[in-house]
C-alpha cells in the first residue's frame, strides 16, 4: 500500500456513512433544536441552518461537530435590540430543553439530564447587517470588542471550495489524536488552505508533509486572515498555537521518515474486518434496541 493509498483508507475510515447511527442521531437533535427555537422566535422566524465541518463538508468521526447558525434580520428586535440579549435570548430557549455551556460567539448545547453528554452541537446567535442577508453580527462575549463582523457563506466556500478538503480533515484528525487544543478549527484550516493553495495538484503525503516543514521551520512567520472580513484580528488566536504546532510537527515528520505514516495516524483496517464489525454492531442493535420511530426519516 503507497502512502497515498493509506492515507485515503485513513479517510474512509474517519467518514460517516449517510445512515451512521451517529449521522442521524445529530441530525435529530439538529431538528429539535430548530423546532425549539421556532417555537421561540415564531414572530421572528430566524434563519437556521447547519455551519461548521457539516456544511464545509470536513467533518471526521474522531472529532465532528454539527454547528448551526441562529440569525436574526437586521431590523428584527423583538428576540432583542442588541446583540447582547440576542445571544443572551437564544440562551434562554435552548435551556428548555437542554443544558448550555457560553462561548465566546456560540452556545454549546449538552444533554438535559447529563452535563457530560456532548450532543456535538454548537448554537451561534447573530444579526444579518442588511436585507442582502450577507454579511452577519455576532456578539462576542468577554472580547475586546461586543461584535464582530462576519460572513457564514465565505467561511464555507473558502474550506469546502479549496480543493484540499480532504488535507484538511487528516490535519484535523492529526490535531486530535496530538491533543492541539490550542489550534482553534477555523484557524488549522485557514492554515492548511493558505499553505496548500499552490500544492493543490499534489498527493496527500507531499500537501501533509508540506504542512508540516511549514509549522516546523516557519511557526514564527505564519499569518491567517479571515477571508470574510480581514479587519478581524486572527493573530492572538495563531500566537495562541504557533509552539504547539511546531513542536508536534516537528515531532510527525520525524516519525514519518523513522516509523512510517501508521506512527502518525495508526493501523488501517482491514475492509472485510471493519465490514463485519459493523455488521455484528448492527445485528447486536437491532437486538437490543426497540423500534424508534421518530428517528426514521431523520
Amino acid at each position: 500500500m503507497t502512502p497515498n493509498e493509506y492515507l485515503n483508507r485513513i479517510l474512509e475510515q474517519q467518514t460517516f456513512k449517510d445512515d451512521d447511527q451517529e449521522l442521524k442521531d445529530l441530525r435529530q437533535r439538529r431538528d429539535d433544536i430548530r423546532e425549539r427555537l421556532l417555537v421561540e422566535f415564531s414572530s421572528s422566524a430566524p434563519s437556521i441552518r447547519w455551519a461548521g465541518s457539516m456544511a464545509k463538508k470536513t467533518m471526521i468521526r474522531e472529532a465532528y461537530d454539527g454547528d448551526m447558525t441562529c440569525y436574526f434580520e437586521h431590523d428584527e428586535t423583538s428576540a432583542g435590540s442588541t446583540l447582547k440579549e440576542l445571544y443572551e435570548a437564544t440562551e434562554k430557549a435552548l435551556r428548555v430543553d437542554f443544558q448550555v455551556e457560553r462561548k465566546t460567539s456560540a452556545l454549546r448545547v449538552r444533554a438535559q439530564d447529563d452535563w457530560t453528554t456532548d450532543l456535538h452541537i454548537d448554537v451561534v446567535p447573530g444579526r444579518f447587517t442588511t436585507d442582502d442577508r450577507d454579511d452577519v453580527f455576532l456578539y462576542q462575549a468577554g472580547g475586546e470588542k461586543e461584535r464582530l463582523k462576519t460572513n457564514l457563506e465565505t467561511h464555507i466556500e473558502h474550506i469546502r471550495d479549496s480543493g484540499v478538503r480532504e488535507a484538511v480533515r487528516l490535519m484535523k484528525l492529526w490535531r486530535t489524536r496530538n491533543g492541539i487544543d490550542s489550534a482553534k478549527t477555523f484557524v488549522l484550516e485557514l492554515l492548511v488552505v493558505k499553505l496548500l493553495q499552490d500544492h493543490v495538484d499534489e498527493e496527500l503525503p507531499s500537501q501533509l508533509e508540506h504542512v508540516w516543514t511549514e509549522f516546523r521551520d516557519r511557526a514564527s512567520e505564519l499569518r491567517v486572515e479571515d477571508p470574510a472580513n480581514s479587519n478581524n484580528d486572527l493573530k492572538p488566536l495563531l500566537d495562541a498555537c504557533r509552539s504547539s504546532l511546531q513542536v508536534v510537527a516537528e515531532d510527525t515528520l520525524w516519525q514519518i521518515e523513522n516509523q512510517g505514516w501508521e506512527a502518525v495516524f495508526g493501523e488501517v483496517d482491514d475492509v472485510d474486518d471493519q465490514d463485519k464489525r459493523e455488521s455484528l454492531v448492527a445485528a447486536a442493535a437491532a437486538v437490543t434496541s426497540p423500534t424508534r420511530p421518530w428517528l426514521e426519516g431523520s
